[in-house]
């Protein structure tokens, strides 16, 4: 049965996207789709009970100690491997407050902003999704290229 999962796209003031990166070992990085050593969009499960609004603002607290502001919903992908199948909405924030701290997880073990057209080679696919259908100005694009 497939999870559901948000990834969140947080803007800065220059209009740079940040990313955290995933501990290269696979225990650390926590991953059910196994992207160890890969940079990802701040994400995670949405809980029993939980909106997606909750759960992004959750989840964006937990892994990057940041508040965001508004988050919308911007993409939905299947988002499917040899590991895990999840249903990912992905959401875009364009403001938020505090200051970074990867805190005392292991899961992450960097962080960066990047231009939005010049992301790293080794960005997880859900966050590549999320990228690809925000670019594209579509919510959702299934795998056979129809919306």
């Amino acid at each position: 049965m497939p999870g559901v999962g948000i990834g969140v796209m947080i803007f800065n003031k220059e209009g740079k996207v940040l990313l955290i990166l995933r501990n290269d070992d696979a225990k650390k990085a926590d991953s059910d789709m196994r992207l160890e050593g890969t940079w990802t969009f701040p994400a995670g499960k949405v809980k029993h009970g939980e909106t997606i609004i909750e759960a992004a603002i959750r989840k964006v607290k937990q892994e990057t100690n940041l508040d965001i502001e508004s988050p919308k919903i911007i993409s939905i992908a299947d988002d499917i491997n040899d590991y895990a199948h999840f249903v990912t909405i992905g959401l875009a924030s364009k403001g938020y407050k505090g200051n970074i701290s990867l805190g005392n997880s292991e899961e992450h073990v960097d962080y960066k902003f990047f231009d939005i057209n010049d992301l790293p080679e080794n960005l997880c696919m859900p966050s590549k999704n999320i990228v690809n259908n925000y670019k594209n100005n579509i919510i959702y694009k299934g795998a056979d290229n129809n919306e």
